[in-house]
């Protein structure tokens, strides 16, 4: 554990982080890689009245480069511009970092989070009630990792039918042949043990044209009801996306091509999706209002979602979407795949805390 230690009334005193290593219940596995147990840091911003606030920082096969090590040392270099600096002035000095750090939008998101949430603490304003207040329960999508091993998956679909999840994200590997063999082991699973299910599927930049396409083509021969298709080509592919965007019958979300609203008012203009994926733990708070307001200018479908992420930040999410109450698809599911001590099957809010059944 690094700490920085100041003092001043209504302050920032110090700033402490430290690394979670957290085992995964199956594979996460996607177009861009796999793993089996999550890395973040974790960030606590300390007020001198003793108000503060978590964030979290992960890490992601999206941003390979932004790694624990890399998050620790670009957090030690931020910090102390921080200390000593009145908590209501934080978001003046935070838009120069997005800037200067805009290779590690995940470091500097999950810092904002922490000051975000000391700043609401020491007003006394609760994170739930900021946001609006509008609901107090989701409905999350769970995701199936792309896996061809049949043991492997049918452990995992026992386990989330269980949970009772009827909305199912499906990670696919941009090979169409894997591809079409996954989906039927599991929409087999699902029609055996469900009357009623929705299906999405995530593509993580693994398709081309071509092979998005074929794709489409087969859903449609197959008589699958796919409810959207999230980021099927490479981020920086807008001319791939433009194109298939003219033809998909399955409506095009992006992700890993919108971090900021700049990225947002691209996409409009070319007309490259008819949905944005909004992450605090890409965007962080700041950004993702303004990603918010302009998806909702041009009447675009929102998603809300996660990394692989502990409740630290997982909870920003689900904040944001029950406060806000905005949200067409939710996919806040990462608790589901870590082992802890706390058993969740539904997430409700109370008073504006979370009640977990």
């Amino acid at each position: 554990m690094w700490i920085l230690d100041f003092g001043m009334k209504n302050c920032i005193k110090n700033i402490n982080f430290f690394e979670v290593v957290r085992p995964l219940k199956t594979t996460f596995s996607t177009s861009l890689g796999k793993k089996d147990v999550v890395k973040s840091v974790i960030v606590k911003v300390t007020l001198k009245d003793g108000a503060y606030g978590f964030g979290e920082i992960p890490t992601s096969f999206a941003l390979k480069h932004e790694t624990i090590h890399a998050i620790k040392n670009i957090l030690k270099e931020v910090s102390p511009r921080f200390l000593n600096v009145p908590i209501d002035e934080y978001e003046h000095k935070f838009s120069v970092l997005r800037k200067k750090y805009a290779l590690y939008p995940m470091t500097i998101s999950g810092f904002e989070v922490s000051l975000f949430r000391a700043y609401l603490r020491s007003r006394d304003i609760s994170e739930h009630a900021y946001w609006g207040g509008k609901t107090t329960r989701l409905e999350t999508d769970i995701t199936i990792p792309f896996t061809l091993d049949g043991t492997a998956l049918e452990r995992w679909m026992k386990y989330v039918l269980k949970k009772g999840f009827t909305i199912y994200k499906l990670k696919v590997s941009g090979d169409v042949e894997k591809d079409r063999r996954f989906i039927s082991s599991v929409y087999g699973m699902l029609k055996n043990n469900l009357d009623k299910f929705v299906i999405r599927l995530d593509g993580n930049q693994g398709y081309k044209e071509k092979t998005f396409l074929e794709m489409t083509n087969h859903i449609a021969k197959a008589g699958y009801n796919i409810q959207l298709f999230e980021q099927p080509l490479p981020k920086r592919d807008y001319r791939g996306l433009k194109e298939i965007k003219t033809y998909s019958p399955i409506p095009i979300i992006l992700d890993e091509t919108i971090f900021t609203v700049y990225d947002l008012q691209r996409a409009v203009e070319e007309n490259l999706c008819d949905g944005v994926n909004i992450k605090i733990a890409k965007s962080g708070i700041s950004e993702s209002v303004k990603i918010l307001t302009l998806a909702k200018k041009y009447k675009l479908k929102l998603m809300i979602g996660c990394m692989t992420e502990t409740m630290t930040g997982l909870s920003a999410g689900i904040y944001l979407a029950s406060g806000t109450g905005s949200f067409d698809f939710i996919d806040l599911d990462s608790i589901y795949f870590l082992h802890h001590k706390n058993q969740y099957e539904a997430i409700d809010i109370k008073d504006h805390e979370f009640i977990i059944h």
